[in-house]
């Protein structure tokens, strides 16, 4: 039987170089991440997390290096097409519509053939209306489905904004420090979520709360100067001198 670290990776980066007036904000960075995984990404500022997530999106091309996403070479697609391809990134400040219900929130992320004016003032199909609900349980906001979005907390319109994400079916996840701003019980809510979503999908997560990527219960990476420093359990990482030295003894 073939086991889980036999099995083809989702996402591969191979000595990924991305430089900018000379400064190499990725130095050969190498990165697997198999399907189904839920995978942390820890690192000081200015370590290439953001750099990392925008080579992955297609919004910076490396210089030298290659990745693939399930098969297909990324460096050779843009925006629009990585997207299509399944890939969906949050980033750190949630963008929600708060001037719309947390329901029409997730209609107008639906893969859909509809406007936007159809979308919000046009009647939902039975399919959307329960795919609509299905994400809403998902995210723990089925029962605000029709509370206006600005009327959730921080933690609430993070989580809103990951369900629009899971609108669109992706089948990997970029999500860049979800529990900032968050308070603990909303941090400990969202490590579950989070894990529960691996169900469906694949998800890398850049954080900087140690305590919430232990409670991720993850593989961990840890970037140093663009490239990976050391990679392994929490327990492994928060234990290596090398980590402790450039980021956890700050």
């Amino acid at each position: 039987m073939t086991g889980a670290a036999d099995a083809a990776p989702l996402l591969l980066l191979e000595d990924i170089t991305v430089s900018f007036d000379g400064f190499k904000a990725l130095n050969k960075l190498s990165l697997k991440v198999l399907k189904g995984e839920l995978h942390a990404i820890i690192g000081p500022n200015g370590a290439g997390k953001t750099t990392m997530m925008d080579v992955i999106t297609g919004k910076t091309r490396p210089s030298h290096g290659r990745a693939f996403f399930d098969g297909r070479n990324l460096t050779r697609l843009d925006e629009t097409q990585i997207a299509r391809l399944g890939i969906g990134r949050k980033f750190q400040r949630p963008t929600v519509f708060e001037q719309q219900t947390v329901m029409d929130n997730i209609r107008l992320a639906l893969r859909s053939e509809r406007s936007i004016l159809q979308s919000l003032f046009g009647k939902p199909s039975p399919a959307d209306a329960a795919r609509v609900d299905e994400v809403l349980e998902r995210i723990r906001l089925l029962a605000r489905r029709d509370d206006l979005a600005g009327a959730l907390s921080h933690g609430q319109k993070q989580w809103l904004e990951i369900g629009m994400l899971l609108a669109q079916d992706p089948k990997l996840l970029l999500i860049d420090e979800p529990v900032a701003g968050m308070s603990d019980a909303e941090t400990a809510d969202t490590a579950q979520l989070l894990k529960d979503l691996t169900a469906h999908h694949t998800l890398i997560v850049v954080e900087h709360d140690m305590k919430f990527v232990r409670d991720l219960e993850a593989p961990v990476t840890v970037l140093h100067e663009g490239s990976v420093l050391a990679e392994g359990a929490i327990d492994d990482i928060s234990a290596d001198p090398r980590v402790i030295e450039v980021y956890l003894g700050r």
